[in-house]
């Protein structure tokens, strides 16, 4: 290999010209690749070697030219991954062995598929995967693992030797609609009576919606939605991943890709939702509530997001990890990957086993889901 590599402990090594430069010759790139979203999400305490994740990203440069990099992490725990080993893990300790630190490439707390081995071409993503194969062989790590890759490149890993897990998601697709209502007009005649009933319930409590582009948003804004992400953790007994500091990063940072949708009653916001999007896709990310009010997530998460994806022209929502409660608003289950490669030959060797049954499942499971299709004639 005629490349030099680089262990990159920070972003700011890299650069961000370098970086984006990068990021924008990949097929299928989405705004939480950027460097503003990676940054941010440092910079803010939010995804740091306290915090369990340690960056150590593989870059490798053809000459001055940034030619291939992975976003790598060593963590000390499986939190905000979004493709659970708790059992995994829970195996190694039973035996005596240590689970932690692994490797992960992902980003941070976002289950979104996205170029992981990212290169100029197909040379230098071979390349890449080498270096990967021999980070991980001389490191004290039990693992590697690589969220959310998309088909083509679960392909390559597959091939390379790591074992293929499936899962899914549920994604909503435009058909070109002009309306809302043309959108609900395509589904069973019980599935749009829920959903109007759901919307009236919103408005019948006295709550009205306003959406506010990121160019848009105030500071006022950001605390107010960061409070109600909060509060709705606090709720769950969880605590938050993400902090002001985050939301205000990336408010200033990358504020054409940002949406918030803020709840209000009588003069007052009550609650909000903050969606990620470009040009072709929006991605469904936080919601937070300070008060209940009945179906306000969906009308906030869901119903306003899809109407934006309508006017807006965009392709595609993704509604996130989990939650077969969105097919009934118009999402269809949707294949995700994740490659993995265990130190441990024995452990390897069983989870190989376990993910060959499990996959047969998980085909089980879509075709369950395609049988239900909430669109007429299915």
């Amino acid at each position: 290999m005629n490349y030099r590599t680089h262990i990159a402990s920070s972003l700011s090594e890299i650069g961000q010209t370098a970086w984006d430069g990068l990021v924008g010759k990949q097929d299928k790139a989405n705004p939480f690749l950027s460097y503003a979203f990676l940054h941010a999400l440092h910079e803010s305490g939010s995804a740091t070697p306290e915090t369990g994740w340690q960056p150590q990203f593989i870059v490798l440069y053809d000459g001055d030219e940034l030619a291939a990099a992975l976003p790598l992490y060593v963590k000390g725990h499986s939190y905000g991954e979004y493709v659970f080993d708790w059992a995994w893990a829970d195996a190694y300790q039973r035996n005596g062995l240590d689970y932690y630190p692994k490797l992960l490439s992902a980003i941070p707390f976002t289950p979104v598929t996205g170029p992981r081995l990212m290169a100029v071409d197909a040379r230098a993503r071979a390349a890449l995967i080498e270096v990967l194969q021999a980070t991980q062989g001389a490191s004290d790590v039990s693992s590697t693992h690589i969220l959310f890759p998309p088909d083509e490149q679960a392909r390559q890993l597959g091939e390379a030797g790591y074992l293929l897990r499936s899962g899914v998601q549920f994604h909503w697709m435009n058909a070109g609609y002009a309306s809302f209502d043309e959108f609900l007009a395509t589904l069973e005649q019980k599935k749009r009576k829920n959903i109007r009933a759901e919307r009236r319930k919103v408005l019948e409590a006295g709550v009205t919606m306003r959406r506010v582009r990121g160019v848009d948003a105030l500071d006022e804004d950001w605390r107010f939605f960061t409070r109600c992400y909060r509060h709705t953790y606090a709720e769950h007994y969880s605590k938050p991943y993400l902090n002001l500091d985050f939301f205000r990063r990336i408010g200033r940072e990358m504020p054409e890709n940002l949406l918030l949708v803020i709840a209000e009653r009588d003069g007052s916001p009550i609650a909000a939702s903050l969606v990620v999007h470009d040009e072709t896709t929006l991605y469904g990310r936080y919601w937070g509530a300070l008060e209940h009010v009945p179906c306000l997530h969906f009308e906030t998460a869901y119903y306003q997001p899809l109407e934006f994806c309508i006017e807006q022209g965009i392709q595609v929502f993704e509604g996130g990890a989990q939650g077969e409660h969105k097919m009934a608003r118009g999402f269809l289950p949707t294949r995700t990957w994740s490659a993995h490669w265990l130190a441990h030959p024995s452990f390897s060797n069983a989870v190989e086993t376990f993910l060959q049954r499990e996959s047969g499942g998980i085909d089980d499971y879509i075709d369950e889901l395609n049988d239900r299709n909430p669109f007429k004639g299915g």
